[in-house]
C-alpha cells in the first residue's frame, strides 16, 4: 500500500475538519494563538499516530465487544504522557491549553481513525494515516489561528507585527480587532476554508 494517499488524503480532499467536520471544538477554542495552536496541533499528531500504532498491533486480540473500552485506555495513556510531557518542558503553554490536552481523549478524530483504520490495517500504515490525520487537522488550526493572533492580536508567534495604532497608507490607523479572538470568528474563518477548498475541488460538493 502506498503511505502517499496516507498523508496527502487528510491535509486536502479528506480533511477531518474541512471534510468530515471533526475536531471543530478545539479549532474554535484554541486558536486566538499560533503557539497554543500548533502545540495542540503536534498533541493530537502523537495521540492519533502512536494510538493508530498500538490499536493496530493489538487489534487481533482485541474481542470486539470490549474494543471501545481498549482505545479508550489506550488514547487515554497517549494523552497524559503527552500532557505530562507539556506540564515538564512547555508550562506555561500548558495552561494556555488548559483543559483541552486532556480533552483530546474525546476528540472524535482520534477515535475515528482507530475505528475505521488502525482496527483493519497493518501497524506501520495506521502509524502513516495518523500522522496525515493530525497534519491536516494542525494545518487547519495554524491556519486560523494565524488570522486570529494577526489580526486580533497584532501579532504571530508572540511577535509584534502589526502594532496598535499603525499607520495605513489610507491615512488611518489600524487598531486590533478584538472580534478575531472570540470563539465566533474561528467558525467563521474555518467557513470561509470550507468555502475556499470546495470551490477548488467540485467532487467534494458533488459527495454532499
Amino acid at each position: 500500500m502506498s503511505f502517499k494517499p496516507l498523508i496527502k488524503n487528510p491535509i486536502g480532499k479528506n480533511n477531518p475538519i474541512t471534510v468530515q467536520v471533526l475536531g471543530i471544538c478545539s479549532a474554535l477554542a484554541v486558536t486566538a494563538q499560533m503557539k497554543p495552536a500548533l502545540v495542540m496541533a503536534i498533541s493530537v499528531t502523537v495521540v492519533v499516530a502512536f494510538s493508530n500504532l498500538i490499536i493496530s498491533l493489538l487489534r487481533n486480540t482485541i474481542p470486539p465487544r470490549i474494543r471501545i473500552i481498549v482505545q479508550l485506555v489506550v488514547v487515554a495513556a497517549m494523552v497524559i504522557l503527552v500532557d505530562q510531557f507539556l506540564k515538564a518542558f512547555f508550562y506555561e503553554i500548558s495552561k494556555q491549553l488548559s483543559v483541552f490536552v486532556g480533552l483530546i481523549i474525546t476528540n472524535c478524530i482520534v477515535m475515528g481513525r482507530l475505528e475505521a483504520f488502525a482496527m483493519s490495517h497493518r501497524p506501520l500504515e495506521s502509524f502513516v494515516d495518523g500522522i496525515g490525520n493530525g497534519i491536516g487537522y494542525g494545518a487547519i488550526l495554524l491556519i486560523v489561528s494565524f488570522f486570529r493572533e494577526l489580526f486580533g492580536s497584532g501579532t504571530l508567534l508572540g511577535y509584534s507585527v502589526i502594532p496598535s495604532g499603525w499607520y495605513a497608507e489610507n491615512g488611518g490607523f489600524y487598531q486590533n480587532n478584538g472580534l478575531f479572538i472570540l470563539p465566533p470568528m474561528a467558525l467563521i474563518i474555518v467557513g470561509v476554508v470550507i468555502w475556499v477548498q470546495r470551490s477548488r475541488n467540485r467532487e467534494l460538493c458533488e459527495k454532499n
